[in-house]
């Protein structure tokens, strides 16, 4: 399919215009005109252009792109690199943060949830960045962050007496450690985010809504991996998941 069909689909579907986001949403980085082959990963490292070329990838979709709110805009260092690769074998990068988190169908948030074998049952928080779920029954709160080890398969930070009983969740991948007030005022048992700093651990002690720090890059792998999915399937594309792992 042509590069501006797919550019113009993803804009329809994940509506980057509803969010003040911290980079620019959509095509990035401009390449080849007609697309055959997705790679999608979460975060557009050297290392995921490297793999995404030796799968002779005409576009790269990813959740961190490049150019962020506060960064000097200058082209050098890693950056010039990573954008020299792009440029001179004709791939496109495209990017979508805070839109693909919130997305209903294929965001982050809902993904995690699925991955978890959470229940879905409705949004809160500032844009309804926060995706309310629940156990089908309660389970205490060390057997379910054992769950979620396994479910990810990494260790997850865990704030909170592993005896109490938990079922009411809320989420929201990434850094969203600073949402926990918000989880807590919607009624929660647990938050979980991927990452944790040092005021999140006094709210939940103090509040005695749990916290669960499972990773950022853990908890944001499936949003991109279904979006990739959704478009092969609907425009008849090849796509691969590369996932470049890291333990932040």
């Amino acid at each position: 399919m042509k590069l501006n069909d797919l550019t113009n689909y993803l804009n329809q579907l994940l509506r980057p215009e509803q969010f003040s986001d911290y980079c620019p949403n959509g095509l990035q980085i401009e390449g080849n005109s007609d697309i055959r082959q997705i790679v999608t990963g979460v975060t557009a490292s050297y290392a995921l252009l490297e793999a995404a070329l030796a799968v002779n990838a005409d576009a790269i979709l990813v959740h961190h792109g490049y150019f962020w709110r506060g960064e000097s805009p200058a082209i050098v260092g890693i950056k010039k690199r990573r954008i020299q690769f792009l440029l001179q074998h004709d791939i496109n990068l495209i990017a979508y943060h805070l839109p693909l988190d919130a997305h209903a169908e294929f965001g982050n948030n809902v993904m995690l949830a699925k991955k978890l074998g959470l229940t879905a049952t409705s949004w809160a928080g500032d844009k309804n960045m926060l995706l309310l779920a629940e156990l089908s029954q309660p389970q205490s709160l060390k057997d379910f962050a054992q769950m979620i080890d396994v479910k990810l398969n990494r260790s997850a930070q865990v704030i909170g007496d592993l005896n109490q009983s938990v079922q009411k969740i809320a989420l929201c991948t990434g850094a969203a450690q600073g949402y926990i007030e918000q989880a807590v005022a919607a009624g929660v048992d647990v938050y979980i985010s991927g990452e944790i700093s040092e005021p999140t651990v006094h709210i939940a002690r103090e509040t005695g809504v749990s916290y669960i720090a499972a990773g950022h890059h853990a908890t944001e792998r499936y949003g991109i991996q279904a979006l990739g999915e959704h478009l092969a399937e609907k425009f008849g594309l090849s796509h691969t998941f590369i996932d470049c792992d890291n333990p932040v």
